[in-house]
């Protein structure tokens, strides 16, 4: 739970009366459980003085007096205040994180490799995109690249790769589910570990560097 000091009011206009939660900054840009974003457990009808709004108010408006739902309903049509130094920091973090999704999962079409962030911001930049900062990155992503395609050439792609991994080190064949969705996976009769993933086409170098490092470059693989 966040502190009071850190907290920011989001705010409700309805039926001719205001209604404030204090809520954790961070509910903007991540999705954090509606228990876990309140630093008080009341509704106010001033946050800033601390007069809380009756129980007929809430009744009335909201049809409840649960705290939990009412600060569903605040956050879902009413505005969170943010100061401009938040709006700044966040509007930065949630842009390095679109550049971040970009970078993994679209390639240029011409060489399949993925673009560098920096030609990706780069890009940004020339096509003047706005980062939704209510908005969640991965909602952005798809139109964000139709923005960019007249200043790099971007696709979406999806690359599937086998890998096999000698028995010796088969025990750590986990770690490399995280790059992608698994579609097979097999134990050969000599302990060794098969399997094929679809990874994004970004991350095909990486999760190269990430076998020959478990396995000190003795796993074999093969793009499909």
């Amino acid at each position: 739970m966040v502190s009071v000091d850190e907290a920011v009011i989001a705010r409700l206009k309805s039926h001719g009366e205001k209604f404030e939660i204090l809520v954790d900054p961070r509910i903007v840009t991540e999705k954090l459980p509606i228990e876990d974003v309140l630093a008080a457990e009341f509704v106010f009808s001033d946050a800033g003085t601390g007069d809380r709004s009756s129980q007929e108010s809430l009744e009335k408006v909201f049809d409840t007096t649960d705290i939990l739902k009412i600060a569903q309903i605040i956050l879902k049509k009413g505005e969170i205040q943010l100061t401009t130094e938040q709006r700044k920091k966040m509007s930065e973090e949630k842009r390095k994180k679109i550049v971040q999704l970009i970078a993994r999962n679209a390639v240029d079409p011409h060489t399949r490799n993925p673009h560098p962030p920096t030609r990706i911001e780069n890009a940004m930049e020339q096509a003047r995109v706005h980062i939704d900062l209510f908005k969640d990155a991965e909602e952005q992503v798809a139109d964000i690249i139709k923005l960019l395609r007249p200043y790099i050439p971007l696709r979406i792609e999806t690359k599937r790769i086998a890998v096999r991994i000698p028995a010796v080190y088969a025990g750590k064949y986990y770690q490399l589910k995280e790059f992608g969705k698994l579609r097979k996976e097999e134990w050969q009769k000599d302990g060794s570990y098969v399997a094929i993933l679809d990874i994004p086409g970004g991350m095909e170098e990486e999760f190269y560097d990430k076998v020959n490092a478990l396995t000190k470059g003795e796993a074999e693989t093969k793009l499909l």
